[in-house]
């Protein structure tokens, strides 16, 4: 008869953050920008869209290689840089042996198109009447190779791993933000149950981007003419679309401590759910029954929302908030936009830096619904209801 193992599960240590975003790059100068209430925020450039644009960076700091650096799109330069960052800051940069063995999961879009090819074959003399084959000709010959119709999801996962040296096993998660909620949730998971020592997870997007934009106005999504807040933006909403990326290195806490590693937070949990979102509240009932399988949570706990600030589902998500009422709440996307598959690698990461400072970053929205508080919290919820579908939470804990 097989024997039933009753080993605990591992504790899962965040021991590398990796954040480059439109506030800022690194964690002092993100840490500094939110206790300023800073929002970097342009509603002109893409008009009548409200952008937020990825802060100026130095990519050769992590990507030393030209050639490495042309043959990405935007969004894998901005991935890779911050995967760097979270193993600099994690100390296994470099490390070989390490980074052999490191598991790597990546939450992805569906790359960026060409826009000036797009362009060139809608305005050709032969478009309408051109052949099949004349057009797959067209796109062959005018596409990189990198690129066909549009970045395969993958190649964020392959760069970094040719860049940095992250060659373990390599997962990429598609999905929006329910994409990034399971990242997470797979990671913890495998660490957890002894499968995975150390695991690279994250996401990244280009949000400065005319194919995106269109895409998602096609559901009335965008954010339109004037910034505000996302609790702030009334009835009709939308969300900000913001270029950035975050990265994570989780491992088991035997494994930190045989490296002498010192971890930012623990992560707890990660749970997940997809609602119908048919009838009413169906949002906040998810969530309801997310929060409650959680574990114990502290009545000082914190709470940072990747809530994207569309409708219906930011109206239901509050309904959800205002129960819990007595926990101090953050958005993300007011500061950072919304980062789709990033926001809730994004959420994680602000509350690991949160607890390792033993603070939580300034309230920055006049709805009441964010309040100040001087309490240092030992936990921190992190909520995400994507836009279309998909509800998770995580629970990050202090570590003494």
């Amino acid at each position: 008869m097989a024997e039933t193992s009753h080993k605990q599960p591992a504790e899962a240590w965040i021991t590398g953050i990796g954040l480059a975003t439109s506030l800022a790059e690194g964690l002092d100068a993100h840490w500094d920008a939110l206790a300023e209430r800073r929002v970097n925020v342009d509603t002109t450039g893409f008009a009548p869209y409200v952008v937020h644009p990825l802060a100026p960076l130095s990519f050769d700091k992590q990507i030393p290689k030209k050639g490495d650096q042309r043959q990405m799109e935007a969004w894998q330069r901005i991935g890779t840089y911050a995967a760097g960052l979270a193993l600099d800051s994690a100390g296994i940069k470099g490390n070989s042996e390490i980074l052999s063995r490191t598991d790597m999961i990546v939450a992805a879009g569906g790359g960026e198109r060409d826009l000036a090819v797009d362009s060139a074959v809608l305005n050709s003399d032969d478009y309408g009447n051109a052949t099949p084959g004349a057009l797959n000709e067209r796109l062959m010959n005018d596409l990189r190779p990198t690129l066909f119709l549009a970045q395969l999801s993958n190649l964020l996962a392959g760069n970094i791993a040719i860049v940095h040296g992250v060659t373990g096993s390599s997962r990429t998660f598609m999905g929006e933000e329910e994409a990034g909620v399971d990242a997470a949730r797979i990671a913890l998971a495998r660490i957890a149950a002894g499968q995975s020592d150390i695991a690279l997870i994250g996401a990244a997007q280009n949000g400065e981007r005319k194919d995106l934009l269109m895409l998602y106005e096609f559901g009335d999504f965008n954010l339109k003419d004037n910034y505000a807040p996302v609790f702030s933006r009334g009835s009709k909403g939308g969300f900000a679309l913001g270029s950035g990326s975050a990265f994570l290195v989780i491992e088991s806490r035997a494994h930190a401590e045989a490296r002498g590693a010192k971890p930012f937070a623990r992560l707890s949990n990660v749970v997940a759910d997809m609602s119908r979102r048919r009838t009413e509240g169906d949002v906040t009932a998810s969530m309801q029954r997310l929060w409650s399988k959680l574990g114990p949570i502290q009545a000082d706990a914190a709470i940072i929302t990747g809530a994207t600030g569309a409708e219906l589902a930011t109206a239901e998500e509050v309904a959800f908030l205002r129960t819990q009422s007595g926990h101090p709440v953050r958005a993300t996307g007011t500061s950072f936009g919304h980062i789709m598959e990033g926001q809730f690698p994004l959420g994680i990461a602000l509350a690991a830096l949160s607890l390792s400072r033993g603070a939580l970053f300034a309230a920055n929205d006049p709805s009441g619904l964010e309040i100040e508080t001087s309490k240092a919290p030992d936990q921190i919820v992190v909520v995400g209801a994507g836009h279309w579908r998909g509800e998770g939470m995580a629970l990050v804990e202090a570590v003494r």
